[in-house]
């Protein structure tokens, strides 16, 4: 395959953005790496990748505009990795409305902005691939995860319909679900944590907000073989090479074995309630 021109959001030190960018460039092809902070990833500079800045929570236009910018400097984008995110923790009586509200607007609809901003660019090329790294919180409404979890399950359904919309025009989507990797996810710049203000809370909040801490940078999955997935997969290389790429990718053993559970569970259900479901027709 020839070199491809990848654009990375949220390639803030100790991030996933960060492996993508060293996994891309050990494959030879190009990538713009950006960050609300351009600060924060100079030394990409010095690694051969382009930097941009880049808030996704800014306005459609001004996104657009970057993105503009972005495909100057190769003179196209192949890959798009939607990374950028962060993690809000806390009871629905702990969150306000607008925690749940900047929650989305990052992970949700900062995600769409920068989408909606490249996709006429693939369309007209009729190439290009569209990345989205979901979660396992895509699939389960961890307790006290409810805001993180809402904006990962409305991801998913959005990227299932982006890639039956798209398909046909040459446009390849990939929707990665990790499970517990070891990034900076939990670290106190990336996740906000809403103290209680439930007395019955109080007990439980203590005890998620400190199983989190201990298990920050202990997570089992490593995020560079994350990384080196995820480019095979756009790739067409190793663990891709001879294989069909799916849409939908659960990565982590954490993950494998609990929408395994998820699975199971719910086929179960089916077939235990399958009267009840199948009958509610018009007679």
């Amino acid at each position: 395959m020839s070199s491809l021109v990848w654009l990375v959001t949220g390639c803030s030190p100790g991030g996933f953005g960060e492996y993508f960018v060293q996994s891309i460039l050990a494959r030879g092809d190009k990538v713009i790496a950006t960050a609300r902070s351009v600060e924060k990833i100079k030394h990409f500079e010095q690694a051969g990748a382009a930097i941009l800045q880049l808030d996704i929570t800014d306005t459609q236009q001004s996104i657009k505009d970057t993105v503009a910018r972005a495909i100057e400097i190769y003179g196209q984008i192949d890959v798009l990795v939607n990374n950028a995110a962060y993690i809000a923790i806390g009871t629905w009586e702990d969150l306000e409305p607008e925690d749940f509200q900047a929650q989305f607007d990052t992970n949700v609809f900062g995600t769409l902005r920068i989408t909606r901003a490249l996709l006429p660019h693939f369309r007209t090329r009729r190439a290009g691939t569209n990345v989205f790294i979901g979660s396992l919180s895509g699939w389960i409404g961890h307790p006290g995860c409810g805001a993180y979890a809402g904006s990962k399950h409305a991801l998913e359904g959005m990227v299932e319909s982006l890639y039956h919309e798209t398909s046909h025009l040459g446009i390849q989507t990939l929707l990665i679900e990790p499970g517990r990797f070891r990034t900076l996810l939990l670290s106190s710049q990336n996740m906000r944590a809403a103290p209680t203000k439930v007395a019955e809370n109080a007990e439980f909040n203590k005890a998620r907000l400190d199983g989190l801490a201990t298990e920050n940078q202990r997570q089992p999955g490593d995020p560079g073989k994350l990384s080196e997935i995820v480019v095979d997969l756009v790739r067409r290389e190793g663990v891709a090479k001879g294989r069909e790429v799916p849409f939908r990718l659960p990565l982590g053993i954490d993950c494998f074995n609990d929408v395994q559970a998820k699975c199971e569970e719910t086929l179960k259900l089916l077939e235990d309630w399958k009267d009840v479901i199948r009958g509610t027709d018009y007679s």
